[in-house]
This record gives structure tokens, sequence and C-alpha cells, in this order.
């Protein structure tokens, strides 16, 4: 990501429907497996310009790490009641890995290009119990120029997903396609971005502010799938086989976790795909 889009998270995150859905239902999840208290420890690993770990400030203790600083300057001048460091490599601050109760990786595997090692590492000093909470990007036909500006890697599907924790110490609370509901229109969006051969919003991404009528009906329609996610949660099958989004619920268990790199069987993931990849 770049200064520009920074800003614009900043500008809109707290406002826009797909911002706020996103922390709705997260929220929700994070304290049905773990209800709010001052000595749960939630981190937030790719936190951005801040908004969605300062969701929980009013029952947690907070903590918030990107790699951008001018990331950590937005949401350091926003939520001071949260604690932020600016990290080039966050699996180096095992300090706060260890104390995390709850880490939030939110749209962050998608930028990292070997999403296997960057996960065995971030999931090894965590402590027995820690719940981790991933959300990711969906379906290669969604991709576009969006994806492109935000630099992702790829975009998933749940088999690809859950690819990346197969084998480790961890269980499996959740994993879900979400974002289901407004799948098909997301998908009439992109069409035309793709024809178009650019975003349609700001910074070179699809984000930009509707009409506030419209914005708090697409919030609603969106964090309306949360009832859905939370009977999902250790039944074992998702809430939704496809959507623009997934979303994951991991345990860490007892065993040691060690450092491993994609297999070569999935390297073409190296390779970003074209606006037509399935």
């Amino acid at each position: 990501m770049q200064a520009e889009q920074y800003a614009l998270h900043a500008d809109i995150e707290t406002r826009h429907w797909w911002f706020a859905a996103r922390r709705r239902i997260v929220k929700r999840l994070i304290e049905r497996l773990s209800p709010p208290s001052r000595d749960t420890v939630v981190l937030d690993v790719g936190c951005g310009t801040g908004a969605n770990v300062a969701a929980f400030a009013d029952g947690y203790a907070c903590r918030g790490m990107d790699s951008s600083p001018d990331a950590i300057e937005h949401a350091r001048s926003r939520f001071p009641a949260v604690e932020f460091a600016c990290e080039s490599d966050f699996t180096r601050r095992t300090d706060w890995l260890e104390r995390a109760n709850v880490v939030l990786l939110m749209d962050v595997l998608e930028h990292v290009e070997d999403d296997f090692l960057f996960l065995s590492q971030m999931l090894a000093p965590l402590s027995p119990g820690a719940k981790v909470l991933i959300t990711v990007p969906a379906d290669g036909r969604l991709w576009t120029a969006h994806d492109e500006s935000f630099g992702h890697w790829r975009r998933y599907d749940l088999e690809r997903l859950a690819a990346t924790w197969h084998g480790l110490a961890v269980g499996e609370r959740l994993l879900s396609g979400y974002n289901a509901r407004l799948y098909p229109v997301i998908r009439a969006v992109r069409a035309v971005t793709s024809a178009r051969g650019k975003a349609l919003g700001r910074a070179g991404t699809d984000f930009s502010m509707p009409p506030a009528f419209a914005n708090r009906m697409l919030e609603s329609f969106f964090a309306g799938e949360c009832a859905s996610l939370e009977r999902s949660l250790d039944r074992g099958r998702p809430a939704y086989r496809h959507g623009a989004s997934l979303i994951a619920v991991l345990e860490r268990r007892e065993g040691v976790i060690a450092p491993r790199a994609r297999p070569a069987s999935i390297a073409r993931d190296l390779h970003r795909p074209t606006a037509h990849a399935s």
C-alpha cells in the first residue's frame, strides 16, 4: 500500500460500509470466543491506520503493528488508547506475540509473497489457547486493478487458505466465505472495473463513499451475515461457500511450529493472476 491509500483509509474507514460491517462481524466473533476483559490482549498484525483494533479498546488491552510509518502515524494520532508499533518484520515481535490472546490478521496474507512461511512464523510464538482471526480477499475472478494497486499477490479460495495452516499445531474453529450477500453486486462492479482497466474509486482503489442512505443499507446487509458466521463456529462447515472475502478463526494448540515455506506444488501463487483467473 502507498501513502495515499493509507490516507484514504484514515479518511473513510470509520464510516465506509465495508470497513464498518467487517469490524462489526469481527468484533462479534471475538467477543464470543474471548469475552471482554482488560487482561485479554488483542494484537492487530498489519493494523493499517488503526480503526480495527481500536474497536476493541473499550473492553480489551489493544496493540497494533504495521510496517508503514504513514499508517502508524495515522493510527497513533487517531486512537491514543491503543499501543502501536512500526515494525518492518512482524515476526520479530515475539514479545508481543507471546502475550497476545487474540491476533487479528485482517487482509494481510494476500500482501505476503510466501504466506505459508509468514503464517507459520506468526503462529509459532503464540501461547496455547490464543485465537487468530484471518480475513483475505476471495475468488480470482474478482481480480482487478484494485488488487494490483494494493499490491496483492493472490485472492483465495477455501482450500487454498486452509492449506496455509494444514498440519500445524492449530485447531480450525471457523473457515467460511463472507461478504456473500453482496457478492453479485461486487462481481458486477469488478466486471466494469476490469473492462475499464482502472479502479472506480480513489487512490487507485474501488473505495469511495457512497451516499449516506446507501452506505447504511450496504453496511446493514453485509453485517447481517454475522449470525450465520457465529452459528458456524466449531460446526466444521462454512456459513457461506462463496463470497468476496473469506474469514477463518484458528486456535493455537500445544506443540512446536517450525517455519515452513510454500510447497513447490503451488509455487504458481508467486505470480499475480490476471483479471480472468479462476
